[in-house]
């Protein structure tokens, strides 16, 4: 991780590991001396920090994710043996405090309690390396310099001590040496080592700078008359010296500098023996220089007057006084003879071609070879140029700033090009997404008469115009007519400038004239689309923000909308959580639904098998006789919603009820009721219909997608509290409608052992559910086990086949199903499948169902999951406790009561055994052989009761 400050002075640290305390102290370094700090795990992304040059000093742990501390401190010397490295050991010892110094530590801290203190010592010792660090920088980088200066080729360099003894010489000073010199080594003399040392006064020259050095001051002196070594000749020499004092004040050497100024001196000689017009001719050569007498008669015409004026000197001349060039009256005498110097006077002028220049002239008095009067002439047309182009696009800038749309900017860069560009033709292309083309939205008179009219360009296009805007790059062409781009007329302009318009378009401007774009022209019209793409871009902007403000606006109405919705939602789940029965739960919707003028009606409804029609169960709201007038049939054509929503159990919405008013009836009966939209649901829940749910409201498009979202997973909710209503009625009732199906499903499990295995299977209860499938108990009749188990490793869905148990004529076997068991997809909807039995011809199928259920709702589920089944037979079973209790005494014998009662009193159904069978048998006087008998046999009647059921109470016939 990174940390940054503001202080660019701040020092970089690395901290590199893996310890907990890394992070403690970057933010305490952070705050103790403004350290930016840089944590790193692993040794690459340490060493990559360190070679990156960003890093000040490298705070080291013990360890890394992949290295110790000191394989990172020995790669970080691999790269740089200065950098400051503190290795902070959590348990140092001597031989690793030994370790890091071989490898180059700078700083070794133990630290064994990673605290404040501990700490602050090692912010102390990280600051004490990188003070020592930036010292050992600072003197290298002053030897670095001492030594460039030394090792100057154009100057002789000797270093002395301070007693005149030569202590280094540089490679120029030993060439100059004296031809007697011999080897110029350290301890010789230096006066010794000059080429002119048995000069008296050149040797005094010498012996004079060096002692004011050794005095502490600096000292210079110029040399004349210095043989040369090599041509013979006299040069001039300037020497000097220079003490280089230590720290206490002390000389600890003299530096002394020899430059051959020979050149330099002839050369001053050579200027100072110029002339006085050279001078000032060289001071002005960047300007036009004329110098006439009082009456206005060349003395002196400037060379370069022709970068000007077009004329030689000479044609200058011809042409008469300075009058017929910059014109009369240009200055008061007076005024000049008062001042001495008249400056940046305007005026125009004409050039030999006829171009008017505009020109600033300084005027000023002078006496040179007869001349009174020295005019000095700088053009400044360009500069004209470019202030009045600058005016104008500032003017249109501020425009820029009133303009609404991209035409609106795009007609008045068009209109700004005569003014700002001095060019007629031009044209604004911008780019429509939408065509992916180029349009022409902006076009000049000049542009239309030069190349007629421009067409749109499409972005495949290979011309000009489509690679300045999709590549991003201004293009200034010269005589485009030897370009042949079909499509892009603009081509046909002898000189042409195409400037993108980043994102927006381009801006084309042109001439038909060749050379029309000087180095100002092109920057102006770089200026001008520049501004004109800023204006573009603020419009585009607006244009969004006006957009996200009305989206904006829409999303905050939908969100109260949802609100509404959810608080709707929130209202029913309660009343649905509170429902006790099936009624209670469509009254409540449809009362919630309608409440507060939510929706304007609102009501639910099931399929009538008789009449194929749907008929209400529930409704509220202003339902103004509306159901009354209607025969909702199911079906998919000009029927009523819900009849279509019943018929597909799929979502049907009508966002405006008044379309095709005469082609549906309903139609009109709804806006007759000020329905204007309309919205019907299934309230479908595993596969199974709980009936329909309608909502009307009196505005059009008032359910979008998200109310209808809402609605639909509302609807799923409800028939969800209506399953388990059923399921919870199925189990609390005492009372229960026994329903015998005979089923044609042939893809029932039970259905395809039985053919596969030619028997009969029989399903007494007792299925369980796994997350891999269903395990199922199933009894075999008429048929050997083996011979099942063979046929059920064939059957699609079975798993697996576990023998329970086996007898002559059949057995017990466990199936493990790969899907669920109709059993509880049955309960699921407060159903029972109490029993199956299969053969190879027919399948019979026993379902409970509470007393007070729906048939109908019972027959459709069997409908459902095994296609249409047959009702063969219906009665009503008593399922209270007291009864099953009564069955359970009916069928055991007073004397197995007697013995299950004495074992139970006793504790030898308890864990541990109060008394054993043994005891149990000795306190009845029987064996414990007759006593484990009874207790088994008891122990089948209940379970048998339970697995198997038991013979009914009929209350009614079928």
């Amino acid at each position: 991780m990174d940390r940054s400050f503001d202080s660019p002075d701040a020092p970089r640290l690395l901290l590199a590991g893996t310890a907990e305390w890394l992070g403690p102290f970057a933010e305490a370094a952070e705050e103790g001396i403004g350290a930016r700090t840089r944590i790193a795990s692993s040794l690459a992304e340490a060493r990559s920090a360190s070679r990156a040059g960003s890093i000040d000093c490298v705070l080291a742990a013990d360890r890394l994710s992949d290295a110790t501390g000191i394989e990172l401190l020995r790669s970080i010397r691999e790269d740089d043996p200065a950098l400051p490295v503190v290795f902070a050991p959590t348990d140092g010892s001597e031989a690793l405090a030994s370790e890091a110094v071989e490898a180059g530590v700078s700083e070794y801290v133990p630290l064994s309690i990673p605290n404040e203190d501990a700490f602050g010592e090692l912010l102390g010792r990280i600051e004490a390396g990188l003070e020592s660090a930036r010292l050992e920088q600072d003197r290298r980088e002053r030897a670095e310099g001492f030594d460039a200066i030394v090792e100057d080729e154009r100057t002789a360099t000797w270093v002395l001590d301070p007693d005149g003894t030569l202590r280094r010489a540089n490679r120029t000073a030993r060439e100059l040496a004296a031809p007697d010199a011999g080897d110029v080594s350290p301890g010789r003399s230096f006066p010794s080592l000059l080429p002119w040392s048995r000069d008296g006064q050149l040797q005094s020259d010498v012996e004079r700078v060096l002692e004011r050095a050794r005095g502490g001051d600096f000292s210079t002196a110029v040399l004349t008359d210095v043989p040369g070594r090599d041509d013979g000749d006299a040069h001039v020499m300037e020497l000097s010296a220079r003490p280089i004092e230590t720290s206490r004040g002390t000389i600890a050497s003299v530096l002394v500098e020899g430059v051959d100024v020979t050149e330099r001196v002839e050369l001053e000689r050579d200027l100072r023996r110029s002339e006085r017009l050279h001078r000032v001719t060289l001071n002005n050569m960047t300007d036009t220089v004329l110098i006439t007498d009082e009456d206005g008669e060349y003395t002196y015409v400037c060379p370069n007057v022709h970068f000007v004026f077009g004329y030689s000197a000479a044609e200058i001349r011809e042409l008469g006084t300075i009058d017929e060039l910059l014109g009369e009256d240009l200055f008061d005498r007076e005024e000049l003879a008062e001042r001495g110097v008249l400056k940046n006077i305007e005026c125009t002028a004409t050039d030999r071609a006829g171009r008017e220049h505009v020109l600033l002239v300084n005027v000023r008095e002078v006496s040179i070879q007869g001349g009174t009067l020295l005019y000095s002439c700088r053009d400044v047309t360009e500069r004209k140029r470019r202030e009045e182009a600058l005016a104008t696009l500032q003017n249109t800038a501020r425009e820029f700033l009133y303009a609404e749309t991209h035409p609106e900017i795009a007609a008045r860069v068009v209109e700004d090009v005569p003014g700002s560009l001095d060019l007629d033709a031009s044209a604004v292309f911008l780019f429509g997404p939408d065509g992916n083309r180029l349009r022409p939205t902006a076009v000049s008179a000049g542009m239309e008469r030069a190349v007629g009219s421009l067409p749109e360009i499409p972005l495949d296009a290979d011309g000009p115009v489509t690679r300045s805007f999709l590549e991003d790059e201004s293009r200034f062409l010269e005589d485009d007519r030897d370009i042949d781009v079909g499509g892009d007329p603009t081509t046909e302009l002898a000189s042409a400038g195409y400037i993108p318009l980043g994102e927006h378009g381009v801006f084309v401007v042109g001439s038909s004239n060749v050379g029309a774009f000087d180095e100002i022209r092109r920057e102006i019209a770089d200026l001008l689309a520049a501004t004109a793409e800023a204006a573009l871009d603020r419009v585009s902007r607006e244009r969004r923000l006006r957009e996200q403000d009305r989206s904006l606006k829409r999303r905050n109405e939908d969100l109260r909308a949802v609100n509404r919705i959810n608080e709707t939602i929130r209202a029913i789940d309660r009343a649905l959580v509170e429902a006790e029965t099936r009624e209670e739960i469509d009254h409540a919707v449809c009362e919630l639904l309608t409440a507060e003028d939510r929706f304007r009606f609102a009501w639910i409804g099931e399929i009538d098998p008789s009449t194929e029609t749907v008929v209400s169960r529930a409704w509220a709201g202003e339902e103004r006789g509306y159901l009354d007038d209607q025969t909702i049939d199911v079906g998919l054509e000009g029927t009523e919603p819900a009849g279509r929503t019943a018929s597909t159990r799929e979502t049907t919405a009508v966002a405006n009820v008044a379309d095709r008013l005469r082609e549906e009836r309903w139609r009109t009966d709804a806006l007759a009721c000020d329905f204007r939209s309309v919205v019907s649901v299934p309230l479908d829940y595993n596969d199974v219909s709980y009936g329909v749910l309608t909502v009307y409201a009196d505005a059009r498009d008032a359910f979008d997608e998200t109310t209808r979202e809402v609605l639909a997973e509302l609807a799923g909710t409800i028939a969800s509290a209506t399953s388990a209503i059923e399921r919870r009625n199925a189990l609390v009732t005492s009372s229960a409608v026994r329903l015998e199906f005979e089923i044609p499903d042939a893809t029932f499990v039970c259905s395809r052992l039985a053919e596969a295995a030619s028997c009969t299977i029989a399903y007494r209860g007792g299925v369980r559910q796994t997350a891999a499938g269903s395990d199922v108990f199933v009894e075999i009749e008429d048929a050997p086990v083996d011979r099942v188990e063979t046929a059920a490793a064939g059957v699609l869905g079975v798993e697996s086949v576990d023998r329970v148990s086996e007898d002559d004529d059949g057995g017990v076997l466990r199936l493990r199903l790969s899907g669920s068991f109709p059993a509880l997809e049955l309960a699921d909807h407060g159903a029972v499948l109490r029993e199956a039995s299969a053969t190879p011809d027919s399948t019979a199928i026993v379902v409970e169902i509470a007393e007070n259920g729906d048939l109908r709702h019972a027959t459709d589920l069997i409908t459902e999951l095994f296609g249409e089944g047959e009702l063969r037979s219906k009665r009503t079973i008593d399922r209270s406790p007291g009864h099953l209790r009564s069955r359970a005494f009916d069928r055991l014998t007073d004397r197995q009561l007697e013995v299950v009662r004495t074992a139970y009193y006793s504790g030898f159904f308890e864990s541990p055994r109060e008394n054993t069978g043994e005891d149990v048998a000795e306190m009845l006087d029987i064996s414990p052989t007759a006593f484990y008998r009874h207790v088994r046999t008891v122990d089948r009647t209940l379970l048998g009761l339970l697995f198997d059921g038991f013979d009914p109470v009929s209350t009614s016939q079928p």
